[in-house]
């Protein structure tokens, strides 16, 4: 209907879904979210997502690019990088080579390709530390974007992001609502008309109090930044024993076909892996 008949997405947890949660325990996320509106009015439409929790970009550009070089789809999503950039010492300015190398070659393969910069992470606490590496990751995505014709979704831009309401209680991933809003944001720069407008105001907010900040500081240091450093230590990804919830491209459904056993591939060797990142 819109000019794209099927849709392949990959990435890492962003793109996954995580926290859109649906009543079976998966997660919906902006992805599928995007390809509802494409499947809308056209029966034909087929949709893959290979996105899986924990993927570091050198995976990313292993595992699912080329899946999606074979398939060949009309459009591809692409988000991916954030796992490395935020590991300390990570060399930024190399993560972002690399992921140029993957758009290139879906873009060389006639493929329509949306990459996304990454969220502005000052009015989150802790995280604000992580926004010079963002900040400087986005820079090259947009000259990547230019240089090989990929379109942009510039979360960074999105103010209805800057809400504390958009953010789970980790930090890292999306609310049901701001995923929701990162799908209209995706189909504008598709050229897709959408009902719905991701700019609308969330409404008043209730003022948190320092000490409300503080508490809020100790319980996600408990329940997800330790956690966290224990995974890196052991080398261990939060989508180790997982597979991708859609794995195939096949006509869209609004619930996920999981496979009758899910055999996840062996876990690489990682000296990092910051497995609760996007």
């Amino acid at each position: 209907m819109y000019g794209f008949d099927s849709y392949v997405a990959i990435g890492d947890s962003f793109t996954e879904g995580l926290n859109d949660e649906l009543p079976d325990g998966s997660f919906r996320g902006w992805a599928d979210r995007l390809a509802e509106l494409l499947a809308d009015g056209h029966p034909g439409f087929q949709y893959a997502n290979l996105a899986l929790r924990g993927k570091m970009l050198a995976e990313i550009m292993a595992e699912q690019v080329p899946i999606a070089l074979e398939i060949k789809p009309d459009l591809v999503t692409l988000c991916a990088g954030g796992n490395d950039i935020i590991v300390p010492g990570a060399d930024v300015d190399a993560v972002a080579a690399q992921f140029e190398a993957g758009v290139a070659a879906l873009r060389a393969a006639g493929i329509t390709v949306v990459i996304f910069n990454g969220p502005d992470t000052k009015t989150l606490s802790v995280m604000h530390m992580l926004r010079g590496k963002v900040g400087i990751y986005n820079a090259h995505l947009w000259a990547i974007a230019d240089r090989h014709g990929a379109r942009m979704v510039d979360l960074w831009a999105m103010q209805p992001l800057h809400d504390r309401r958009a953010w789970s209680d980790d930090r890292l991933h999306f609310t049901p609502e701001a995923h929701r809003r990162i799908a209209l944001r995706t189909a504008e720069a598709l050229d897709i008309p959408v009902d719905g407008d991701w700019r609308e105001p969330w409404g008043e907010l209730a003022p948190s109090t320092w000490m409300d900040s503080r508490r809020s500081d100790l319980t996600w240091t408990k329940t997800h930044l330790l956690p966290w450093i224990k995974r890196q230590l052991r080398g261990e990804s939060m989508g180790d024993g997982l597979a991708p919830k859609r794995p195939e491209l096949a006509p869209f459904a609004s619930e996920p076909v999981v496979p009758p056993v899910q055999q996840a591939l062996p876990a690489p060797d990682r000296l990092t892996d910051p497995a609760t990142a996007s």
